[in-house]
């Protein structure tokens, strides 16, 4: 057993996202010692290092949260993680693709933009490149 201070220094974070995580359903409610310490076994450090990887990966806490459910139920939540990652994927390739004509558009307009001619706009626009 270790105590928050402890488990915080082992998986790289704080004790207030501790806290945060076992109130969130992320970590499994601390076993309290008579003093009211939380003490938590040892296996806590793979259960936020698994959180920590999952936030890297651009999951949502509830989506982490229901992968460690479907864990803690018995179940091997492999195929619920291939299909929270297909989807994670193509809202990334989507982003892309946005991002990817943003660019350009941007780009176009900075060309547009490359031999300024103030005295040829019309005094009515704000700016005629954008």
């Amino acid at each position: 057993m270790m105590r928050i201070g402890e488990l915080a220094q082992r998986a790289g974070t704080t004790a207030k996202t501790l806290r945060f995580y076992e109130k969130q359903g992320l970590l499994p409610p601390a076993e309290r010692t008579p003093s009211g310490y939380r003490d938590y076994e040892p296996d806590a450090v793979n259960r936020i290092d698994f959180v920590h990887r999952g936030q890297a990966a651009g999951l949502t806490l509830a989506q982490i949260r229901q992968i460690i459910d479907i864990r803690d139920s018995g179940v091997s939540p492999c195929e619920h993680v291939r299909d929270i990652l297909h989807t994670r994927l193509s809202e990334i390739e989507q982003q892309i693709a946005q991002l990817t004509a943003l660019h350009e558009s941007i780009a176009g307009l900075r060309d547009a933009a490359a031999d300024p001619a103030p005295d040829t706009c019309d005094p009515g626009l704000v700016c005629r490149y954008v």
